[in-house]
């Protein structure tokens, strides 16, 4: 399997541009073969919470069309970073999209202090099967909640996927805590995180890969966009920037 992870720069607030963003990088993956690809976190509108709320979709929505017409199609599985609806509020979710199944979402569910003023939390964690891989989803925050990565290691994941949204402040601590995991549970970790700026700070980028001995395999840098692909059978990677 291949699988990939995407780091962008998102334009607060513009789905629209968000999307094409998206799309393009979906279709340089599959030019690469990849069997799924995963974006940073709200990548779909930029993590500005307050915009991100305004700015919520649900799995009817129709700018979503799109891409599962790609999954269908190219036979790609793409994880997309949003905030989505929901009858009591708003949660900071990924909506995953499969080749002709329905679409699913997992809504990060260990909000960080800061957005539990604008979101809710999620209920569900399940998992992705891909071939004979079993992926678990963390969302930026769960990262460093240890009963999160047990759960996952529990339910039997082998590959641990960060959808991120670090600021350069934090990076460090964070990319440590990644390597630690992999280490731990012997599970392969990729991290997707965003560049840019958001409420003046700005973000870290170093998308990386580890090993499921907390090796790190490959990380891109803090201010460009790109991504990385890993051949889960060979270990290699491919850096796209």
């Amino acid at each position: 399997m291949k699988i990939c992870v995407a780091q962008i720069k998102s334009i607060p607030g513009d789905v629209q541009q968000n999307s094409a963003m998206h799309i393009k990088y979906v279709d340089l993956a599959v030019s690469f073969g990849a069997d799924a690809i995963f974006f940073p976190e709200l990548s779909l509108t930029g993590y500005e919470p307050t915009s991100a709320v305004d700015s919520a979709i649900n799995l009817g929505d129709k700018r979503l069309k799109i891409f599962q017409n790609i999954s269908d199609s190219r036979h790609i599985l793409i994880g997309i970073g949003a905030p989505t609806k929901h009858i009591d509020g708003t949660s900071i979710s990924m909506v995953i999209i499969q080749p002709n199944q329905p679409k699913r979402l997992y809504s990060k569910q260990f909000l960080h202090e800061d957005e539990k003023q604008y979101f809710i939390s999620g209920k569900k964690s399940p998992l992705l099967k891909i071939g004979d891989h079993k992926i678990a989803i963390a969302i930026c925050y769960e990262i460093s909640v240890p009963a999160h990565c047990k759960n996952a290691y529990e339910k039997g994941a082998n590959i641990y996927l960060a959808s991120a949204a670090k600021y350069s402040s934090g990076i460090d601590k964070t990319l440590h805590k990644l390597s630690q995991i992999a280490d731990k549970y012997s599970m392969t970790v990729l991290m997707s995180n965003c560049i840019g700026r958001a409420d003046g700070k700005d973000f870290a980028g170093n998308s990386s890969v580890w090993n499921d001995n907390g090796t790190l395999l490959a990380q891109l840098g803090n201010s460009h966009e790109g991504m990385l692909i890993l051949d889960t059978e060979t270990q290699m990677i491919s850096e796209i920037l």
